[in-house]
């Protein structure tokens, strides 16, 4: 089993998105990502949903599978309705599906979260480190936050 440290780096190689600077946090049960929903729509009779995440300056639109849409209790302790999509996720060199919610982080330090579901049987995490599984030279070329 890997371990990450509190903060990593990480991928959505399905979406375009690398080099996401992510904070584990296995309180969340969910992993969530900073990303604003712009449609919804069908596809070959599967329910996509097309959104923008804004990283460093840069706006891109991405589209994923739509796998529902949930209540989703934030840390300040208020439950909102949030698009849940499912979709690679690619940390250190262990790449699975995840699902993750769509929320507007614009507050956050992190432009994404990873929650323990993401975690579990995966990754052990030692809190008291950053980025043990990003490779040294992106975290000096400043990819984190």
């Amino acid at each position: 089993m890997e371990t990450v440290g509190w903060r990593e780096l990480v991928h959505l190689p399905d979406l375009g998105l690398r080099g996401i600077p992510a904070k584990i946090d296995s309180g969340a049960r969910t992993s969530s990502l900073h990303g604003e929903v712009i449609e919804k729509f069908e596809r070959d009779g599967e329910q996509f949903v097309r959104f923008a995440v804004d990283l460093g300056g840069v706006r891109q639109v991405c589209e994923a599978i739509h796998v529902d849409i949930r209540g989703i209790t934030s840390s300040n302790g208020e439950t909102q309705r949030r698009y849940v999509i499912k979709t690679p996720l690619k940390i250190g060199d262990t790449e699975f599906r995840a699902e993750i919610s769509l929320a507007d982080r614009s507050d956050m330090k992190f432009p994404m979260l990873i929650g323990r579901s993401s975690l579990r049987r995966r990754f052990l995490v030692d809190s008291g480190h950053s980025w043990l599984q990003t490779p040294e030279r992106e975290v000096q070329q400043g990819h984190k936050p």
